[in-house]
């Protein structure tokens, strides 16, 4: 299996997620659409969700079935960024399609601002879903958090604890020095 120097694998996990953040502010998400196409967005929200969820979930797998030491984390994290950018995108995308489905959400770094704050169970108050369907979105998004989120942080903590541990293990063990006789 190919071993990834740390130094490259966090270029890749910043780059990768400053083009997804840059796709986040550049999505268009415009207000006042047909009702036909506020369903089709719906609908895509819901088939994104999907997706998201299975690409988490199989990053985890993937993780698992590389017997860990050596599996790329990249991949996991760059998905974990992933849902929350594409949450964070549903909840603008929502803000945006009706006056009043969030209260304090003007802006997509507000939706980020958040998307990051229901991750992190903060939950300041200064945004919050004020209607039925924002707080259906906002449901998923803490179930997603709480399963697929959470799930994914143990399995990055749990393999950057064994990588330190072998690492330990395999350095040579610091040499005594003789005691000092007078």
């Amino acid at each position: 299996m190919r071993r990834t120097w740390p130094a490259a694998a966090l270029l890749r996990v910043a780059f990768a997620s400053a083009l997804l953040v840059g796709l986040f502010y550049l999505v268009p998400v415009e207000s006042n659409i047909p009702t036909a196409q506020l369903w089709l967005r719906g609908a895509i929200c819901v088939l994104g969700i999907v997706f998201v969820s299975w690409l988490v979930t199989h990053q985890i797998r993937r993780q698992f079935a590389a017997g860990g030491l050596d599996a790329p984390l990249v991949g996991l994290l760059i998905a974990l960024v992933s849902g929350v950018l594409f949450f964070a995108l549903m909840d603008y995308a929502v803000a945006e399609a009706t006056a009043g489905q969030f209260i304090g959400l003007d802006t997509r770094t507000d939706a980020l601002y958040f998307a990051l704050s229901t991750l992190g169970t903060v939950g300041f108050g200064d945004v919050h879903a004020q209607s039925q369907a924002a707080r259906i979105l906002v449901i998923i998004q803490i179930l997603f958090n709480l399963v697929l989120i959470t799930a994914g942080g143990s399995v990055l903590v749990n393999q950057i604890t064994e990588r330190v541990r072998r690492a330990r293990q395999g350095a040579a063990p610091p040499q005594e020095e003789p005691p000092v006789t007078p």
